[in-house]
C-alpha cells in the first residue's frame, strides 16, 4: 500500500486552475496520445443512455501516469535535474517516471518491491530507468527511496501528491470534453487522487454541469471516511486486487480539490472488479487492469443511477499475465459461468461415468476433476469428488446443482 501520511509532499502548494491543465496540454502535445474513446453498446444497455470508454489502457506506457510525470519532471530546474530523479512504485508510476526521464534526458532511478511483477519490471528498465528492487512491500521500497533521494539530492516524483502531477493527469478531462461535449456524467478511478483531482478541476471550470463520479474498491477505500472527517484519514491493511487504486490514504493536495469538485464516491466489490474486467475483455476487446475497470463496475453495480451520456475512464492496461489468469477466472465465477462444487458419492465401478452422464444432461462444460478416497469424513464406500465446470449464467448453475441432487448426490459447495 502507499501511506501517503508517511511521505506527504511538505509545504504549501498553489492552487491547481484550468490554465495549468491547459499548459500541461500544450507541454504534452507529441508525447502523450490524445487517446481513443469507444463506445459500448452493451453497457449503453444496461445504463439506458450511451456510454464511452475513454482507453487510457492504450496510452503510452499503458496508463495515464505518463502525462503527470513528464509535466512535473519538465518543471524541474537544471540544477534539480541535473541531480536525477526517484520514484517508488510497483508499476504504472514506475514505467511513467521513466519513459518521461528518458523523453527529458533526466537520469531516473525507480525502487520497486522485490515480489513486482516480472513485465512491469521489464518495462520500466526498458523505459530507460535504473531499476533497484527493494523491499516486499511498498512501504519499504518507498522508505528506501526516500532515503536514496535524501543521500544523492535526487528530486523524489510523487505519484498524485503534487499541483504538477494533478496538472498534468487533468489534461485527461479536457481531451474528455472534446471528444465528447455532450457528456453529461465522468466516472473515474480513485487511489491518491491525482487523476480524479485533475479531471475534477478541468471539467468542472468548463462544464459545472457534468457530474462526477469517483469509485474506489471496498477494501482500499480512504475516501469516503476521509471526506466525512474532512481531513486525509489513513485506513490499516487496504486489500484489494486493483493495486492501481490501492493506497492507503488521500494525498493532501488531490484531497481539497476532490472534497470541492468531485460530486460523489463509490465503491465497488471485488466481484465487481473481476466482472468488469471480464466485460472490457470479451465486450469491447480492451485489456484493462483491475484499477482500470472499476469505473466499469460501478456502472455494472447500479447502471440506471448514472444520467448519461456517460464517459467511463479506463485508466491502465499493465496487468500481469498470471494476475490476469486469476481474475477472469474470478470474473466468470462472478458472473455465473464456471462453477466449482463438491459431492459424494459411491465408491464403485461407473459411479463417475453415470455423475457425469447427468453433468452432460444439463450441458455443463467439465474442466477439471478430482478424487478424495482416504478421509475421515468419508464413509468406507464413499468419495469425494470436486468438479470444475463451464456453466452458462447463475441460472444454469442453479440447473447443475439441483439436477445433481435431484440425482442423488451430496452436493456440498
Amino acid at each position: 500500500m502507499l501511506d501517503v501520511m508517511s511521505f506527504s509532499t511538505s509545504g504549501t502548494f498553489r492552487p491547481v486552475i484550468l490554465d495549468d491543465i491547459r499548459g500541461a496540454q500544450k507541454m504534452l502535445a507529441g508525447v502523450a496520445r490524445m487517446t481513443a474513446m469507444e463506445g459500448s453498446r452493451h453497457l449503453s444497455q444496461l445504463v439506458g443512455a450511451p456510454v464511452h470508454l475513454k482507453c487510457e489502457n492504450l496510452q503510452r506506457t499503458g496508463s495515464f501516469k505518463l502525462r503527470g510525470a513528464y509535466v512535473r519532471i519538465s518543471g524541474l530546474s537544471p540544477v534539480e535535474r541535473a541531480a536525477g530523479v526517484v520514484a517508488a512504485s510497483a508499476g504504472n508510476h514506475a514505467q511513467g517516471v521513466a519513459l518521461a526521464s528518458s523523453l527529458l534526458g533526466v537520469r531516473s532511478t525507480v525502487f520497486m518491491p522485490m515480489g513486482a511483477p516480472l513485465p512491469k519490471v521489464a518495462a520500466t528498465r526498458e523505459y530507460g530507468a535504473e531499476v533497484r528492487l527493494h523491499g516486499q512491500v511498498i512501504d519499504e521500497t518507498l522508505a528506501a527511496a526516500q532515503e536514496y533521494a535524501h543521500e544523492t539530492g535526487a528530486v523524489f516524483i510523487h505519484p498524485f501528491d503534487h499541483p504538477d502531477i494533478i496538472a498534468g493527469q487533468g489534461t485527461v478531462g479536457l481531451e474528455i470534453l472534446e471528444q465528447c461535449p455532450e457528456v453529461r456524467s465522468i466516472v473515474v478511478g480513485i487511489g491518491g487522487g491525482g487523476l480524479a483531482a485533475g479531471i475534477a478541476v478541468a471539467v468542472k471550470a468548463v462544464r459545472p454541469d457534468v457530474k462526477l463520479i469517483g469509485v474506489q474498491a471496498e477494501g482500499a477505500a480512504a475516501y469516503p471516511p476521509s471526506l466525512a472527517a474532512g481531513h486525509p484519514v489513513s485506513i490499516d491493511a487496504p486489500s484489494t486486487m486493483a493495486d492501481g487504486i490501492k493506497v492507503g490514504c488521500p494525498g493532501d493536495v488531490p484531497f481539497k480539490i476532490i472534497g470541492d469538485l468531485i460530486d460523489e464516491v463509490r465503491t465497488v466489490s471485488e466481484d465487481e472488479l473481476s466482472s468488469a474486467l471480464l466485460l472490457c475483455l470479451e465486450r469491447a476487446k480492451l485489456v484493462v487492469e483491475p484499477a482500470g475497470a472499476s469505473p466499469v463496475a460501478a456502472l455494472l453495480s447500479d447502471p440506471r443511477s448514472f444520467k448519461g451520456p456517460v464517459v467511463a475512464l479506463l485508466s491502465g492496461g499493465n496487468v500481469d499475465p498470471l494476475l490476469m489468469q486469476r481474475i477472469l477466472r474470478h470474473g466468470m465465477a462472478a458472473a455465473g459461468r464456471y462453477l466449482s462444487l463438491r459431492l459424494r458419492l459411491t465408491d464403485r465401478p461407473g459411479a463417475l461415468a453415470a455423475l457425469l452422464g447427468s453433468l452432460s444432461v444439463v450441458d455443463a462444460n467439465v474442466l477439471d476433476v478430482s478424487h478424495v478416497r482416504t478421509d475421515p469424513r468419508l464413509g468406507l464406500t464413499e468419495a469425494e469428488v470436486e468438479l470444475q465446470l463451464e456453466t452458462k449464467g447463475p441460472e444454469h448453475c442453479e440447473l447443475v446443482a439441483a439436477t445433481l441432487r435431484d440425482a442423488g448426490y451430496t452436493v456440498m459447495s
